[in-house]
């Protein structure tokens, strides 16, 4: 008994203190590659991240800061010297703060991948082991950063959030079409394969269904973000991005477009429109107040609709990443940077005998012998900017420190012209093949 628990122990302290991969921290964990294992860890890092910024926003939560005894605003009996404003503990400064430290963890960890071609490479045990070490910089991190003096912080730092919150939103619409691709030709395949009518009829009801709540948005759109005298900003944003998807899912059944994808159709179409139609709802929010349905003029909760939801694709995206492996579309949507290529490197056996053999006793092996499986440095530059991302959508892109308004001109343009680009994107996707016919995209 002692020494099983010894060797959990050992395996543990390899994983959180070394190099070894973060499957030997646990023997239930199911067999998986060393690329998959890593991601998901820093997946989890990330999500966890979010969950304490969430928590920063929690109603009630300044108020119960007055019990801290060390707070400045406390009635503790606690020496004033000992005492610290935690106003910047809680709010959306807090955020800042802690998507701050996050941001910085990931660039630097993509500074050090730099080059780094296969694992064999000393750096990747920084990559795939240290787990312990990196969560404990990370807090450390997040500990330092509420000392940094407010002044012009915020407005700063709203900058980058602006820009890098842009830039992830274009990798998350790379993402959804992606998924989209992958949806539709997994069922037709199916389809074909099986000629059976349950596939044929969950995939016109998947289309019809996502079509339907496009048309239901636009209806809404117009009934509560426009006004019969007025708004015309608002009625051109729906009015074009409702022409845009319409355009898009006539291209996706084009005789060219089937010649040479013969599996593209209108369900990737109705995705990418129920996508698209999010997006115009999430500009629209940013609105002028007269044009603005969720403006009251009153000060805003910390979580809306719109926000809630982009919370949840924010998730969704990261782990589809994580898990993911690249297709073909990939090729196309130029994704094969975020995604793990399939069949990529050889494969070394971590933990069990080596080789082949020991890739089916293994719980962790390394497919990344002889060539990566995605970029690193990459994949910590896009999680740089998910974290910037989910920073801008849990403060509702807006600076901490000014009036709490739902209007917000820059935050409008920058989610609109992402709605553009996400049709633009996926028409790209589906017309490359018939432009460059010497590119293999199979």
């Amino acid at each position: 008994m002692g020494a099983v628990l010894g060797l959990c122990s050992a395996a543990q302290l390899a994983c959180c203190c070394g190099s070894a991969a973060c499957s030997l921290c646990c023997s239930a964990c199911p067999s998986c590659a060393n690329s998959t294992s890593t991601r998901l860890m820093y997946t989890l890092m990330l999500l966890l991240t979010m969950v304490v910024a969430c928590v920063t926003l929690a109603p009630g939560l300044h108020d119960q800061m007055k019990k801290v005894p060390f707070c400045a605003n406390s009635t503790a009996l606690v020496p004033s010297n000992f005492k610290v404003d935690c106003d910047q503990a809680v709010g959306y400064l807090a955020v800042y703060r802690i998507c701050f430290a996050t941001c910085l963890f990931f660039c630097l960890m993509a500074l050090i991948m730099i080059g780094v071609r296969s694992s064999k490479d000393p750096r990747a045990g920084i990559q795939n082991g240290f787990w312990g070490i990196k969560y404990l910089v990370v807090i450390g991190g997040i500990i330092g950063a509420f000392f940094i003096p407010e002044g012009s912080f915020a407005a700063t730092w709203m900058v980058f959030g602006m820009i890098g919150g842009f830039c992830f939103i274009v990798i998350q619409l790379i993402l959804i079409i992606d998924f989209a691709h992958s949806w539709a030709e997994r069922w037709v395949s199916n389809y074909e394969e099986t000629q059976s009518k349950g596939w044929y009829s969950a995939l016109l009801l998947a289309m019809l269904s996502c079509y339907a709540l496009t048309l239901t948005g636009i209806v809404l759109l117009y009934i509560f973000y426009t006004k019969p005298d007025g708004c015309d900003l608002s009625k051109f944003f729906i009015s074009f991005n409702l022409i845009l998807v319409v355009i898009a899912s006539a291209i996706s059944i084009l005789p060219s477009v089937q010649e040479h994808q013969p599996r593209s159709g209108l369900l990737q179409s109705a995705v990418v429109s129920l996508y698209v139609m999010y997006l115009t709802w999430s500009a629209l929010a940013n609105s002028a107040g007269e044009c603005n349905a969720s403006f009251t003029g009153d000060k805003q909760s910390s979580f809306d609709k719109q926000s809630s939801i982009g919370l949840v694709i924010w998730v969704f995206s990261v782990i589809y990443s994580s898990i993911r492996t690249a297709s073909s579309c990939s090729k196309i949507t130029m994704s094969e940077h975020i995604l793990a290529k399939e069949g990529s490197g050889g494969y070394d056996s971590i933990e069990g005998d080596g080789g082949e053999a020991g890739r089916d006793e293994t719980k962790v092996f390394d497919n990344e012998g002889d060539d990566v499986a995605y970029s690193w440095t990459f994949f910590h530059v896009v999680f740089a900017l998910a974290t910037l991302y989910i920073m801008m959508t849990l403060t509702n892109w807006y600076n901490p420190s000014s009036q709490l308004s739902k209007e917000n001109a820059a935050s409008m343009w920058i989610k609109i012209t992402s709605s553009w680009l996400c049709v633009g994107l996926y028409v790209w996707t589906l017309i490359a093949p018939a432009v460059l016919p010497d590119r293999d995209f199979s």
